[in-house]
């Protein structure tokens, strides 16, 4: 199973709609997982439109005096999502405290209260920067910003691709969206 994995799109702030490059790095996937900070729910529609969507409320999601937007009620829409595929458990959630930002049992803690206790995979955003990263039984996987890098970067953003195989075997792939620009 191939999954599509984006975060931060801050639309129509960062850009008017998302950049066309999301759609071709996202052929072929059959989830969409968007990891919060969507803004306007036609993003959601967007990407609907390629395969089924599960997004994790972001802290601009819902309105402020910093942000004009707010995401009307969607059943798609969530303060987290907890699948399970092949026998991995992953979890989506727009930002955690993960053990190197947070010391002491906050990670462990928050991977309860939101999924019931550890996840394998868990999928977030809020940094806009792209990477992976393990904490123990639990790979962290930040697809960055497709719109907005690095926090305002004029450059092309970042998505990944999570592949599951059969018996719960997995890559994941960070995609630059430059690659899909002018060719």
């Amino acid at each position: 199973m191939r999954i599509g994995l984006i975060a931060d799109t801050h639309i129509p702030e960062a850009c008017e709609r998302l950049p066309e490059a999301v759609f071709e790095a996202f052929r072929d996937v059959e989830l969409v997982m968007h990891a919060g900070d969507v803004y306007v729910n036609s993003v959601i529609d967007e990407l609907a439109a390629i395969a089924p969507v599960l997004v994790a409320i972001g802290n601009g999601d819902e309105g402020s005096e910093f942000h004009r937007h707010r995401l009307v009620p969607d059943h798609r829409v969530r303060e987290t999502h907890l699948v399970e595929i092949e026998g991995l458990r992953i979890g989506l959630a727009h930002e955690l405290p993960t053990p190197d930002e947070t010391p002491g049992a906050a990670f462990d803690n928050a991977m309860a209260r939101h999924f019931g206790g550890p996840v394998d995979i868990l999928v977030q955003g809020h940094s806009h920067v792209e990477g992976t990263k393990r904490f123990g039984t639990t790979l962290v996987i930040n697809p960055g910003s497709a719109t907005l890098p690095h926090n305002l970067e004029d450059r092309p953003g970042t998505v990944a691709i999570l592949e599951i195989s059969p018996g719960g075997r997995f890559c994941v792939e960070i995609i630059d969206l430059g690659r899909y620009v002018n060719r």
